[in-house]
């Protein structure tokens, strides 16, 4: 069964405060961060801290990282960034990175701003982890 935490990871720069909430769940060798909320300015340096410590082990040999979209409602220039720089790591370290649950607005995002040719977009988290491990899916699917 997958071990789930939650963390906030904040923004700033305006009278309020912004907040995605990420949450990240374990399956064997896959590691799914659930992300909620608006992924902009705001939000953006928060969430590439927070996602840090999991591409540093999105690795060859190491964990596979799947980040699920389904609560994001928008995603800005500086979002977008953070997604390019996660790619860009994992690519470099030969490890597996995905976008699942896309939602149809930060889809549209996405494609006319044509990050859906660098980064692997799919379905859903099952789909994600049938392709990058099989000790994931088994965890999955016992769940």
């Amino acid at each position: 069964m997958g071990a789930r935490r939650e963390r906030l990871a904040c923004g700033g720069g305006t009278p309020h405060t912004y907040a995605v909430i990420l949450t990240d769940t374990r399956y064997a060798d896959v590691v799914v961060l659930a992300l909620k909320g608006r992924l902009d300015q705001a939000t953006a340096e928060g969430v590439r801290t927070e996602l840090a410590p999991f591409l540093a082990r999105c690795a060859a040999g190491q964990d596979h990282v799947v980040l699920d979209l389904t609560a994001v409602d928008y995603v800005s220039s500086a979002g977008l960034r953070v997604f390019m720089l996660a790619a860009k790591q994992a690519k470099a370290q030969q490890g597996y990175l995905a976008l699942v649950e896309v939602q149809p607005l930060v889809q549209e995002i996405l494609e006319i701003s044509k990050f859906t040719l660098i980064l692997k977009i799919l379905p859903s988290v099952r789909d994600a982890l049938v392709e990058s491990s099989s000790a994931g899916l088994a965890a999955f699917e016992t769940r």
